[in-house]
């Protein structure tokens, strides 16, 4: 336990007078030298000490972000239109060295027109997809099976990997419509 400052401060006072008193009329000894200075020393704070453990559990996460909106295929009936020039991207970020991949599923079966009263339909499967997986070479979509357009065996780089895909469609028999579906993204850990 640590003494408040003043009370310190006196003791310091007194050991001085007393020290100058014994050192010129009593003709002090050099063991009552000592103990004087022995017991007029600073008081000393008591201490204890005790450790802790640090530790840090990182767990395994996995984000895609930065997925194109939407996109528009557009031709006649016929034409192979592709999004080309705007490709769909994302990024996949993640510390699992297990890698990852990436999969894409049309949500219902097809694509529907915008046009109230039109009961025409685009099949979902009739949109294809060249993703790093396919290489160059474009694979139809499929309800509800997702097809697999990205793979890695290793963790994303820190800021996270950039990921392409381009779509095409040979444009059917169908009324002139927007017709459209929502084609579901999904990042998982190997």
């Amino acid at each position: 336990m640590e003494l408040p400052r003043e009370l310190v401060s006196k003791v310091n006072e007194y050991r001085a007078t007393w020290s100058a008193r014994l050192a010129a009329g009593a003709g002090m000894t050099a063991v009552a030298a000592g103990v004087l200075a022995f017991t007029g020393s600073s008081v000393l704070a008591d201490t204890d000490a005790d450790s802790t453990t640090a530790n840090v559990e990182v767990l395994s996460s996995i984000t895609l972000t930065g997925l194109t909106d939407s996109f528009t295929l557009t031709g006649a009936p016929g034409s192979i239109p592709t999004t080309g020039a705007t490709p769909v991207t994302m990024t996949v970020t993640t510390n699992n060295f297990a890698g990852y991949n990436v999969s894409v599923v049309p949500r219902t079966p097809n694509l529907t027109g915008a046009i109230a009263g039109n009961t025409d339909v685009i099949p979902a499967n009739a949109l294809q997809v060249d993703g790093p997986v396919q290489a160059g070479t474009y694979a139809p979509l499929t309800h509800p099976t997702p097809l697999v357009v990205a793979v890695k065996n290793s963790a994303s780089a820190p800021a996270g990997d950039a990921i392409t895909n381009n779509y095409r469609i040979i444009v059917p028999f169908v009324r002139p419509d927007t017709y459209s579906g929502i084609l579901d993204y999904v990042a998982t850990t190997l």
